[in-house]
């Protein structure tokens, strides 16, 4: 990957989704519905330079099994990142540089389907966990599953058919070869679900030889990486729970060993600055356990480190 600032304007593309997630203690559902609204009170669009492209509205969230599925909202999820990928592709065509604001997880798969009905392909896919939950490692029989915990399997083609077949497209949103995970911090623990991915052709830094790389490195281990396969207008993932628990304590899933927030900004700015990353989405922040919007501002911040070389 040569690197050079990134083209397209940043368009921002509010997609208000706690569908993938499964509730909290007593039921609660998880606030990531206002993420988009929180992160724009705390400046986002300002920051960016960014103005704000029509998004989507919240689907009701459902606490029974839709049309058979044993994975929770996946009629509804459907239908929404059929929604999404349509705004994502019209963004693509237009020139413009989608960033998707969640919302949780299960969006990724809005955005690579309208990234590969743009032509694009690839997959960056920065996430403290893999969320690679999948029938071939897990009871499906037992109960309702979260998409947010499946996002990548799901994306490469792993689960059921709702939530991995799309319309125009043949296999998976994305191939394994052309996936890269970077930031799982559970890999090592005894009881870690997805260790069939040590056999997959997935791409992986995972967090603790990240901080022994250090971020540029491994920004540039990625590149190398993207420039093998030939991609040329990937997509990335973020899902800001791969930042240190005691600085984003604000998401479903919080943990340690994570990113720091400047860590972060220095691998997405490198990233960015290729010209070779077609859209981002965020995900997983939950304003609900942010009443200060303390976490909201460090999210804000961190992007406009991060995008500060585009035009």
């Amino acid at each position: 990957m040569s690197r050079r600032a990134p083209p397209h304007p940043v368009a921002l593309i509010a997609a208000p989704t706690n569908l993938g997630l499964r509730p909290g203690p007593a039921g609660k559902l998880a606030g990531t519905t206002r993420a988009p609204a929180a992160l724009e009170h705390a400046g986002l669009s300002r920051a960016l330079g960014a103005a704000w492209a029509p998004g989507l509205a919240a689907m009701e969230y459902s606490r029974d099994a839709q049309g058979g599925s044993r994975i929770r909202n996946a009629d509804s999820l459907r239908a929404f990142t059929l929604k999404l990928a349509s705004i994502v592709e019209n963004s693509l065509k237009a020139g413009q540089f989608p960033l998707v604001v969640g919302g949780d997880c299960s969006n990724l798969l809005g955005c690579l389907l309208g990234l590969r009905r743009h032509g694009g392909r690839g997959l960056i896919h920065i996430d403290g966990h893999s969320d690679f939950f999948h029938p071939g490692n897990y009871d499906d029989a037992c109960s309702l599953r979260s998409a947010a915990g499946m996002d990548l399997a799901l994306a490469t083609g792993r689960g059921e058919p709702v939530l991995t077949e799309w319309p125009s497209i043949n296999g998976p949103l994305v191939a394994d070869a052309d996936a890269c995970q970077i930031g799982e911090r559970e890999s090592e623990d005894t009881d870690y679900p997805f260790s069939e991915l040590d056999h997959l052709t997935i791409g992986r830094i995972l967090i603790r030889r990240f901080h022994q790389l250090g971020p540029t490195a491994a920004a540039h281990q990625v590149q190398d990486w993207a420039e093998r396969r030939g991609i040329t207008r990937a997509w990335i993932h973020l899902d800001i729970d791969v930042i240190d628990q005691a600085l984003m304590p604000a998401v479903d899933s919080p943990g340690s060993p994570g990113m720091t927030f400047q860590e972060l900004a220095t691998l997405l700015g490198i990233l960015l600055a290729t010209g070779r990353i077609a859209g981002m989405d965020l995900a997983i922040y939950d304003p609900d356990m942010d009443p200060s919007g303390h976490d909201a501002a460090s999210i804000v911040h961190c992007l406009s480190d991060a995008f500060r070389g585009k035009p």
